[in-house]
């Protein structure tokens, strides 16, 4: 055999070796389950002897939308509502269907509301959408992990250019001679260059899948207004943006407030207490103007979905109907014992540890919670004091006493001195290094006179739903302005400590 054709045997064993690596991962994709990854999805399954007014909800809307009902329902504690099919053979061949349902949206939404929000998931069905999810996904997902794997070398070899740079410029310096600057502007040119190809057709794939993905959007929310009615689809998607901003408020400034005290609310409450916001008189005026003004976004060929104020702008201009939305009763309602469902969805999404922390009722976990949070924030101030780090372990009457006596001697400067300081404030002297101190020395001061009130007047800080969480005396009374004002004197270009002591005095007489 001459040269030329073992050439060309070894390019065709070659190029063969390459097609069957590439044949390999197509059978796979083919013949395994082919819908989007769900698998980090967590929430309470839900059968129809259980929920049985949820379930004939379900199928009575996935009869009208004109698709098969799912076979599995999933409650999950997410402002937020989704369908999946495990498909094989490409979509070609239909699987088991799951609807997740947020409870949030049982929470936030009447009945008509939460009927168009189902009959757009479902819509996702009569659509196909679910059937070529999982090829997309998983297209999307090879496209971007390639076009990572171009960039992590290309880093790798930017890291090992700068730091062989690094050395020779530390060894030439310690000779004594000039170094260069060091410059890695060639390092990784080669996979750069590799990379531009996969990058250029990640952009067209996701600009061609992300367009396909919006266009499915616009069609559920047509089909939800066919089905539940041209209001009854637009205020859902107004409430749900509001829900959506209110849940996130929630979660992070009540749900989990107590979580550094090691603590948690009553069962049932760590999402059922969505309710009492939502509620509260004080919150009304926020939630309007969230649902007035759905979240208009950034318009950009990338985006998954079209903005919420897009999506109510076309569903509201749509004919009318004749189906004014009209007062109904709360999604919730669809539940067989809402609270019961409410604790068990506790046990089925949070952590292990999560449980395992203390429950305390509202009011409890109120003033633990701010009670902890207030002794971290007076703690750089009682180290400065003491000048030991980890000190403040003796009573914060006894430290703010301390405190008080320091800044009478004049020490308070002393003092702020040794608080944490930004670059710019070390660097800075006279009056403009006060200025840099003050906000911390008023901050420190503010949370260690709080505590002292805690600890000798009885003061507790008090839970409410339509504002932060107020100090108050056992008389009722706010201490917030009065404390203020004491301590602004306190920290002032020339201090005086008298009103903050005779607040003490007075609020423990």
């Amino acid at each position: 055999m001459g040269t030329s054709l073992r050439a060309l045997r070894a390019f065709a064993l070659l190029a063969g070796f390459h097609l069957l690596t590439l044949g390999i991962p197509f059978v796979r994709g083919a013949l395994t389950p082919g819908g989007a990854d769900h698998s980090d999805i967590v929430g309470l399954p839900v059968t129809d002897a259980e929920q049985p007014e949820l379930w004939r909800t379900v199928r009575s809307l996935a009869e009208r939308v004109g698709t098969r009902a799912p076979d599995a329902v999933l409650l999950t504690g997410d402002a937020n509502a989704g369908v999946s099919e495990d498909t094989r053979l490409l979509g070609l061949l239909p699987g088991p269907r799951s609807l997740c349902i947020g409870v949030p949206l049982l929470t936030g939404l009447t009945e008509p509301q939460l009927h168009a929000v189902l009959a757009h998931e479902l819509a996702h069905y009569g659509h196909a959408d679910t059937r070529l999810a999982g090829i997309t996904h998983r297209g999307r997902d090879s496209v971007l992990r390639t076009v990572k794997a171009f960039q992590e070398q290309e880093r790798k070899r930017i890291d090992k250019e700068r730091s062989r740079q690094e050395k020779a410029v530390a060894k030439a310096i310690a000779k004594g001679r000039e170094a260069k600057e060091v410059n890695t502007g060639r390092a990784g040119f080669t996979h750069r260059m590799m990379a531009k190809p996969f990058v250029a057709y990640a952009r067209v794939y996701l600009r061609a899948t992300h367009g396909a993905g919006r266009a499915q959007e616009l069609a559920a929310d047509r089909t939800a207004a066919r089905i539940a009615g041209r209001d009854a689809t637009a205020s859902a998607l107004r409430e749900t943006a509001a829900l959506d901003a209110a849940h996130d408020f929630y979660m992070s400034r009540y749900a989990t407030m107590g979580v550094p005290a090691g603590l948690l609310p009553p069962p049932g409450e760590v999402f059922g207490g969505l309710r009492r916001l939502l509620t509260a008189p004080g919150r009304q005026q926020n939630l309007a103007e969230l649902r007035g003004e759905p979240p208009a976004g950034e318009t950009s060929p990338y985006d998954t979905h079209p903005s919420p104020a897009d999506r109510v702008r076309l569903i509201e201009a749509l004919p009318d109907d004749g189906r004014a939305a009209a007062p109904a009763r709360p999604a919730l309602a669809l539940l067989r014992d809402a609270d019961g469902v409410l604790r068990e969805l506790e046990s089925a999404v949070l952590t292990p540890e999560a449980l395992a922390l203390k429950r305390a009722d509202w009011p409890e976990l109120t003033h633990r919670s701010m009670h902890a949070l207030t002794v971290e924030e007076a703690r750089p101030l009682r180290e400065a004091l003491t000048a030991t780090p980890g000190a403040g372990t003796s009573s914060a009457t006894a430290d703010l006493t301390a405190f008080l006596d320091a800044v009478d001697a004049g020490r308070l400067w002393q003092i702020a001195d040794r608080l944490p300081k930004s670059p710019e404030a070390a660097r800075a002297t006279g009056r403009a290094a006060r200025e840099f101190l003050r906000p911390a020395l008023h901050c420190g001061l503010y949370n260690l006179t709080e505590l002292a009130l805690a600890e000798t007047a009885g003061a507790r800080w008090e839970l409410s739903w339509s504002e932060p969480a107020r100090l108050l005396l056992p008389t009722g009374a706010g201490t917030d302005e009065a404390v203020a004002t004491a301590v602004r004197q306190a920290v002032g270009d020339v201090p005086d400590t008298a009103p903050l002591r005779e607040l003490l005095r007075t609020t423990t007489a």
